[in-house]
């Protein structure tokens, strides 16, 4: 029995990642299994937030990605897809061109989403049935050029937004302070209106630091622990964090500024913990095309 497979494509400020999941026939979103996932540390946030734009080596770069990937779908026999590129595409000068160049080389169909549409996708891979849980939380995607901020209140997306906020953004020193304060602010008011909180976190740096810190993937990430670990990280060199923890160079640099983003937003809204379930934009878009497909075929 052939497999039903989807793919999702993230072309982020860090990395760029293709994710395949699959059903057989008669079984549901829900019954989604990974097929195959691949990512690349291409960091195209380096070009736009120092240059303003993607250089011809990294468009290039792309391209030969874009064609690869192309091929492993053929090979795993994808029903659909879709391509999404974030913040260092959507902030580059030269990033609808960069996109218009490669999807008509490689045949890929590449879209530049806004934050809200980066949010959107992921409560879309019903982020709140897997942690089981009811009451307020404020969902933080921490990526390399934004972070993404929304407000789930039992179980229903109440609002989005997104900031010029990310670990790649830090590393360059191209942090706007007016982009920091204007979240804070929208962070006071939300700790105002909803006093008893909890963070959802969602992203490969979030889940390598609850990795870290040894907790069980049923239970969270206690702020006080994620403040004890990141003081640890911060004390070696990126090389020494290589070495010492495991991580891949693209990790070890970003994983600091992604911590100190994570507790930043927990201390102004006063939050303890921090649930962290593997779920990220890509899992959203599958779950989505799996879904659109199950209506149209009738199932």
């Amino acid at each position: 029995m052939d497999r039903l497979n989807f793919a999702a494509i993230d072309i982020g400020s860090n990395a760029v990642r293709l994710l395949i999941k699959g059903i057989y026939p008669g079984e549901r979103e829900s019954d989604l299994e990974k097929v195959f996932i691949v990512r690349i540390p291409l960091r195209l946030g380096q070009d736009t937030f120092t240059r303003g734009r993607i250089s011809t080596e990294k468009t290039e770069k792309l391209l030969r990605l874009m064609n690869a990937f192309a091929q492993l779908m053929q090979v795993y026999n994808v029903l659909s897809y879709r391509a999404c590129a974030t913040s260092a595409m959507r902030d580059s000068s030269n990033g609808a061109e960069v996109v218009r160049y490669i999807s008509e080389k490689s045949g890929v169909d590449i879209e530049i989403i806004n934050g809200l549409e980066e949010a959107r996708i992921v409560y879309d891979s019903h982020i709140v049935d897997e942690l089981e849980q009811d009451g307020n939380s404020v969902y933080v995607d921490v990526g390399g050029g934004s972070t993404e901020i929304s407000i789930i209140s039992n179980r229903s997306l109440l609002q989005s937004q997104s900031y010029n906020i990310g670990t790649v953004r830090i590393l360059n020193k191209k942090l706007s302070r007016s982009e920091l304060f204007r979240m804070y602010r929208d962070l006071k008011a939300l700790k105002e209106r909803y006093p008893h909180i909890s963070i959802i976190g969602s992203g490969g740096n979030i889940n390598k630091l609850h990795h870290l810190a040894g907790i069980p993937a049923k239970e969270p990430l206690t702020v006080e622990r994620l403040l004890s670990l990141r003081n640890e990280l911060n004390s070696y060199s990126v090389v020494e964090r290589m070495e010492r923890f495991g991580l891949k160079p693209d990790r070890a640099d970003v994983i600091v500024p992604a911590a100190d983003i994570y507790l930043q937003i927990a201390s102004r809204i006063g939050a303890q913990e921090i649930w962290v379930p593997t779920i990220g934009i890509v899992d959203g878009i599958i779950y989505t095309l799996c879904s659109e497909y199950l209506k149209t075929a009738g199932q």
